[in-house]
């Protein structure tokens, strides 16, 4: 009886033998990818949204400006096209310091660190203040026709993921003042950096597409 059980994976006294048939238990180890770290994938595929996101009012600016060959802007409304320029100047810029923060991680320079984030934090902040302003000057709303709901909505969302980077380069910054990061851990600032530069190319885009062409 003792060679028997043996032979069917068990010890002695009904013990699991080593290597036995039935010596694992409960469900298998999650898949874990090795060339992309959870984080990093998540903010990706948020980001992916965010595209379609844009996209959906890209698609009705495009309706009202070549489908319905509406003028763009509408008549007697003026666009501050030089104002934008510079401010998308200084979006621009934000990008250089925050690659710059994230280079300082790396190499252990927690003077470039610390200063890139902060810089970064109050660029952005900058932009967010110009945009804000010029809603209040423009000289129209929303309401007063299909090309003002367009133009408020795709830099009022614009504006409003601006506001998200903000929170996120705030908290970043002040744990870069504690000394929380380093040239091994710097997830903090990295996925951060990434949504900011997500930021930054989608503006050129509205930029682009509301104030120059």
């Amino acid at each position: 009886m003792e060679s028997a059980s043996v032979a069917v994976g068990h010890a002695p006294g009904g013990e699991h033998a080593p290597g036995g048939a039935g010596e694992h238990h409960g469900p298998p180890e999650a898949n874990k990818s090795s060339r992309v770290d959870a984080p990093l994938l998540g903010m990706l595929l948020f980001i992916i949204s965010e595209i379609m996101l844009f996209g959906a009012f890209f698609t009705a600016y495009f309706f009202v400006r070549v489908v319905g060959d509406a003028p763009w802007p509408a008549p007697g409304e003026h666009l501050p096209v030089v104002v934008a320029g510079i401010n998308t100047a200084i979006l621009i810029s934000s990008s250089f310091t925050m690659h710059w923060a994230l280079e300082g991680a790396r190499n252990e320079n927690r003077a470039a660190l610390r200063v890139g984030m902060l810089t970064t934090f109050l660029l952005g902040l900058t932009f967010l203040c110009v945009q804000i302003n010029e809603y209040v000057f423009i000289g129209f709303a929303p309401a007063d026709n299909a090309q003002g709901s367009i133009f408020y909505g795709l830099t009022g969302l614009h504006g409003a993921h601006v506001f998200v980077g903000l929170t996120l380069l705030a908290m970043a910054t002040v744990r870069a003042f504690r000394g929380h990061f380093t040239p091994k851990e710097h997830r903090g600032i990295e996925i951060p950096g990434i949504y900011w530069h997500f930021v930054d190319v989608m503006w050129i885009v509205v930029y682009t597409v509301i104030y120059v062409i």
